[in-house]
C-alpha cells in the first residue's frame, strides 16, 4: 500500500496507521442549531489551524429540549454539507442534559465532571438504546450517510448505557482517556483528551494551565485528541489557546479521521 511521508509521520492512503504513526484528532462538540454561529467560529479557526476541514462534528438532535434538528431544516443541510466536505458526524447524546438521579460515584461524576450535561451517565439501558437509535436515524437522513459513532455527552457513560452502546450499531466511541471500536470493545487509542471550560473563571485558568501542559508534554502520545465547545467563543484567552494547542499539534503530526484508527480501514 503506497503512502506519503511529511517528516517521521506516515499515512497511508487506504485508511490505516501504521505502528509509528503520530496523529491529531480534532473535533467540534454540541453542534447544533442552538450553537449555529459559535460552530461557524470554531470550525473556521480549526480549518484555519489545520489547513481544512479536518476534525469531527459531534451533533447533539435537541440541545436541552430548545433546538430540535428535526424542525432546523436549513441546519440540516449544513450537516449533509459539511458531511460532503469530509467531516466525521457523531451523535452526541440526545439532549444533552442529564434529569436522572445519581448515587456514589455517579453522583460525584455528575457534580464535578459537568455542568448538569451528562445525559447517559444515568439512563437505563432501554432508553439509551432508545436515544442512540433515534439519533442516529436523524443524523444520518440529515447527511445522507453514515454516522462515525456515538459519544456521549460530557464523555459519562452510565453502565446501562455502555450495555446499550455494545448493542447498537456503531463504528466507533470515546471517553475521557480513550476511543474504542463500538462493535468489538477494542480500544483504538488511549490517553487524556484536551479540551477547556468556561463555565467559571476558575476552570478557565485551570483548562488554560492544562493546555499548556498538553502543548509541552503530549507530543509522545501516539494519537492526540483536541477538542472543543460553543462556550470556548465567548472567552478570548480560551479562543487564543485552543489556535496554539491546535497548531503546536498540527506543526507535529496530520489531524486524521477517528475512521482511520480502525484496523480493518474502513473511512
Amino acid at each position: 500500500m503506497a503512502c506519503r511521508r511529511n517528516d517521521e509521520l506516515a499515512l497511508c492512503r487506504g485508511g490505516r496507521l501504521s505502528a509509528v504513526d503520530k496523529v491529531l484528532l480534532a473535533s467540534i462538540h454540541d453542534v447544533g442549531p442552538r450553537f449555529e454561529r459559535e460552530v461557524d467560529r470554531l470550525a473556521e479557526l480549526i480549518s484555519g489551524v489545520l489547513g481544512g476541514p479536518k476534525f469531527a462534528m459531534l451533533v447533539v438532535p435537541d440541545h436541552w429540549g430548545l433546538a430540535p434538528l428535526a424542525e432546523a431544516a436549513a441546519f440540516r443541510a449544513r450537516l449533509r454539507d459539511w458531511a460532503g466536505q469530509g467531516i466525521e458526524m457523531f451523535v452526541h447524546g440526545w439532549y444533552h442534559k442529564d434529569m436522572a438521579e445519581h448515587s456514589g460515584m455517579a453522583s460525584f461524576k455528575a457534580k464535578h465532571m459537568t455542568a448538569g450535561e451528562g445525559e447517559f451517565l444515568g439512563l437505563s439501558e432501554e432508553v439509551a438504546a432508545q436515544r442512540m437509535a433515534d439519533g442516529k436515524a436523524l443524523i444520518e437522513d440529515a447527511i445522507g450517510g453514515p454516522v462515525a459513532g456515538f459519544i456521549a455527552p460530557a464523555w459519562l457513560y452510565g453502565p446501562d448505557a455502555l450495555a446499550a452502546l455494545a448493542k447498537a450499531d456503531f463504528a466507533i466511541a470515546e471517553d475521557h482517556m480513550k476511543v474504542w471500536n463500538a462493535r468489538t470493545g477494542e480500544t483504538l487509542a488511549r490517553g487524556p483528551v484536551v479540551t477547556w471550560a468556561s463555565r467559571s473563571v476558575g476552570r478557565q485558568l485551570s483548562s488554560l494551565g492544562v493546555a499548556a501542559l498538553a502543548r509541552a508534554a503530549f507530543h509522545g502520545m501516539k494519537v492526540a485528541r483536541v477538542a472543543v465547545h460553543p462556550g470556548d467563543t465567548t472567552v478570548p484567552a480560551l479562543m487564543d489557546s485552543i489556535a496554539r494547542t491546535y497548531a503546536s499539534f498540527a506543526a507535529r503530526r496530520p489531524a486524521v479521521r477517528y475512521g482511520n484508527l480502525l484496523q480493518d480501514g474502513r473511512p
